[in-house]
């Protein structure tokens, strides 16, 4: 009987961590408010990115309004690697960022050491 309870447990086990690890999650994150044909986000960054999820969509010029309130040299940076981008944040002020969403996907940006990460959805 034990041998049952222990290969049921063992099962359910499995079944949880491959689930954890593979299975579909929905994005979530934050939508960029879209005005006059234009969307934008703020992103405050402080010990990470706030939010670290921004979603926009595809064909709206968009524009990602970062201010670091961290002193850290290591966020003082933001980096998007698929387009090019290596910005310098200056502390307490606000840096635009432009990004390009003619193509959906998910993008990568990351401090200037690859510590902090955070992910732009187009879609």
């Amino acid at each position: 009987m034990a041998r049952i309870i222990v290969v049921i447990l063992s099962v359910i086990l499995i079944g949880l961590i491959t689930w954890w690890f593979f299975g579909k999650r929905k994005v979530i994150g934050v939508e960029a408010t879209i005005a006059n044909g234009k969307q934008s986000a703020s992103v405050i960054v402080n010990g990470g990115y706030n939010p670290s999820t921004i979603v926009l969509k595809q064909g709206v010029p968009a524009k990602l309004t970062f201010n670091r309130k961290d002193a850290s040299s290591c966020l003082e940076k933001v980096v998007f690697p698929n387009f090019g981008i290596n910005d310098f944040l200056p502390q307490n002020q606000d840096h635009t960022v432009e990004i390009d969403t003619s193509k959906a996907g998910e993008y990568e940006f990351a401090c200037g050491m690859n510590m902090f990460h955070g992910k732009v959805v187009v879609k």
